[in-house]
């Protein structure tokens, strides 16, 4: 009805209509201050005494519950709402955030409040707690007044347009991660090793004890890589694999799914030439994850770096059985991809322990290492595995230098 900032936004003609038609249908009303006074005929709110006031009067026009938000309530140092149900009064309080971007809180709380009643919350619940990303609905929950409180915060100095009042911002959670996550570096790539769960399966070996084998043996870096999964499978893996790869501080990707990397709070996601372009996942995980991109060419690379990538992924070098017609591209073209690119690489397809060696020995310094699935994950014993080829990697650089 009425904006934060003051703009009206419905004309009065259709007030008789909301008390005669809409508000006894509502399971809750969301008024500011303008649009509650409005609803009461100009009555005055400049204390939280007359936001009471003013939400039993509002209850009594039919709605089952009623938050009378009180963000601009003058002469408050916090942000007051409050919830009447009929029977009993909740202050909710925050600190306030000054910035002039609140375009979009209210439709946000009140976003909040009806994707948690669609899951069952109770009212109050529904009003205190809900999700931090509501298009996803992946996320832990926090209360919803902390939600909006924070995003306020984190988008207070934006500027964006020419008008009185500025966007907050919603994806907060997707630029700034828990603060639990690697910060990628071009030496993760050294010894990368990509999960595959046909080979873990051969070997009756669950995906987090073939992550933890490789880890304990050198993996440098993880990419969980599951085709075929079921989304709630694969996020549940993730979040599973997360635990052991954190406290060793190796970074954990997904393999194309930029939603399961949301969701887990991965530390970035390895997209091929067919997946999400590079330019958007940057655009959806924020400056903080890692993005890696499959290129075969100079110009699959150069468009990696415009697009923001962190590295690149190059090959496959040799025939591969886990990926089908897949063209390769030679010691020769691995070479001349690593010598246009200006991110680090990591060399992929068909290395194992026999030509590992010749593929870091190409003479391109910004070639960091390289990736191995079956070398590692279709053979008996993990660990051994990756802890043998790491110490011969190791040596074969050190001899190098």
């Amino acid at each position: 009805m009425v904006s934060t900032s003051g703009d009206v936004l419905a004309d009065p003609s259709i007030l008789s209509s909301f008390r005669e038609e809409l508000l006894m249908m509502a399971d809750i009303l969301t008024p500011n201050l303008k649009e509650a006074s409005n609803l009461l005929g100009g009555m005055r709110l400049e204390t939280v005494a007359d936001m009471r006031h003013a939400a039993k009067l509002l209850h009594s026009l039919g709605p089952r519950s009623v938050l009378v938000k009180g963000g601009d309530l003058p002469e408050s140092f916090d942000a007051v709402d409050v919830f009447f149900d009929g029977e009993e009064y909740h202050e909710l309080r925050s600190p306030r955030v000054k910035t002039r971007n609140t375009h979009g809180t209210g439709c946000t709380l009140a976003s909040c409040i009806a994707a948690e009643l669609a899951k069952g919350s109770s009212m109050l619940s529904a009003v205190k707690v809900t999700p931090l990303w509501l298009c996803m609905c992946f996320y832990s929950y926090a209360l919803a007044k902390r939600y909006v409180e924070t995003a306020l915060e984190y988008s207070k100095d934006i500027i964006l347009g020419n008008g009185a009042q500025g966007p907050f911002d919603h994806f907060l959670r997707l630029k700034h991660n828990s603060g639990t996550g690697v910060t990628f570096s071009g030496n993760d790539l050294f010894l990368y090793a990509v999960t595959d769960s046909g080979m873990n399966e051969k070997w009756g070996r669950p995906m987090e004890v073939a992550v933890k084998e490789a880890i304990e043996g050198g993996a440098t870096i993880i990419q969980l890589r599951e085709k075929n999964a079921e989304t709630r499978k694969f996020i549940e893996t993730a979040k599973a694999c997360l635990k052991i790869c954190r406290p060793y501080k190796v970074p954990l990707l997904i393999n194309d799914r930029i939603d399961v990397a949301l969701a887990s709070d991965a530390d970035g996601v390895h997209l091929g030439q067919s997946d999400t372009p590079a330019q958007v996942a940057r655009a959806l995980l924020g400056p903080e994850k890692a993005i890696g991109v499959s290129c075969k060419t100079v110009e699959q690379a150069h468009q990696a770096w415009v697009d923001g990538a962190d590295y690149i992924g190059c090959g496959g070098v040799y025939p591969t059985s886990t990926k089908a017609n897949n063209t390769t591209v030679g010691l020769d073209g691995l070479k001349t991809v690593c010598l246009a690119s200006k991110l680090p690489v990591v060399a992929i397809g068909g290395i194992n322990a026999s030509n590992a060696i010749p593929v870091l020995g190409i003479g391109a310094p910004n070639l960091k290492g390289v990736a191995v699935v079956s070398a590692v994950f279709d053979r008996s014993s993990v660990a051994t595995e990756t802890r043998n080829l790491h110490s011969m990697l190791t040596e074969a650089v050190s001899k190098a230098n």
